[in-house]
């Protein structure tokens, strides 16, 4: 081969393992970066898909309140580790659907009466506070956004979950309007477990319905300067739903309220 052949054939091969070293940096790079991002993103989805699936069995009755969740039976059932089970059983704990029992586990949330009504005692006091504020600021797009909420409560027709979906945000709402961030976020880490307490609960749907149906009479006393005492509106409401949500309050020990509330709440 002569000389010029032979120099031009090297060259030509150092190019190409130029190249192909270059190639191999670039998709050694490029997979890098993906890893990157799948390392951020998977486990997020997966705990994401496994909160979600974990909720549905819950309220779909699979688990029933006081069940304890396995967190390594629930990994292989599902046939992923334990950390993402792990994560979305603490996301649900966040959520109220879920509580830990300390050495014991995580278990479906089961509150008991006094529990319950302690929790309502308490939150009639602060949320008859927050009626109050809103009822001050009130302004026309709030006032909408809440007669927007009981007319869909009003045409309700769908899941139960709905129902009580609709329920919540109504009172967020009116938590918001108070414009007190702190009595706002005391009011949702008080109630949540309530709200997923009585969510578990399997009412008939006609029983679902005239709970909704009972938020426009709260509508009128938030959104009217003379809708009345927001405190025995709001325990006519809970009424509704609780035997004794005062159990655990000043109003247990006041003759004069109790039966006007009661009537009220009777029909009478």
């Amino acid at each position: 081969m002569p000389l010029a052949h032979h120099v031009a054939a090297r060259r030509l091969k150092l190019i190409r393992l130029r190249v192909c070293a270059r190639s191999t940096v670039y998709y050694n790079a490029h997979m890098l970066a993906v890893q990157s991002v799948l390392d951020v993103v998977t486990p997020s989805t997966l705990r994401s898909h496994v909160v979600r699936r974990l909720r549905a069995e819950i309220l779909a009755g699979k688990y029933r309140p006081g069940d304890r969740l396995n967190e390594s039976q629930i990994a292989r059932e599902f046939k992923i580790s334990r950390i993402p089970v792990r994560e979305a059983l603490s996301q649900l704990q966040e959520q109220g659907l879920v509580m830990n029992h300390e050495r014991r586990g995580m278990f479906v949330i089961k509150l008991g009466e006094d529990e319950v009504q302690q929790i309502n005692s308490l939150r009639m006091v602060l949320e008859a506070e927050a009626m109050l504020l809103a009822r001050a600021r009130m302004t026309p797009a709030i006032r909408a956004e809440l007669t927007a909420l009981v007319e869909r409560m009003d045409a309700w027709d769908g899941p139960l979950l709905d129902a009580a979906d609709l329920d919540r945000q109504f009172h967020a709402v009116i938590w918001r309007a108070s414009g007190n961030p702190y009595l706002e976020r005391s009011l949702d880490s008080l109630t949540t477990a309530l709200f997923a307490h009585k969510a578990l609960e399997h009412s008939s749907r006609e029983i679902r319905r005239w709970r909704l149906n009972h938020h426009r009479e709260l509508l009128d006393v938030v959104t009217r300067p003379d809708g009345g005492d927001p405190q025995l509106a709001l325990l006519t409401h809970l009424r509704m739903a609780y035997s004794e949500p005062e159990k655990f309050s000043s109003l247990a020990l006041s003759s004069h309220v109790l039966p006007a509330a009661i009537g009220v709440a009777r029909g009478v």
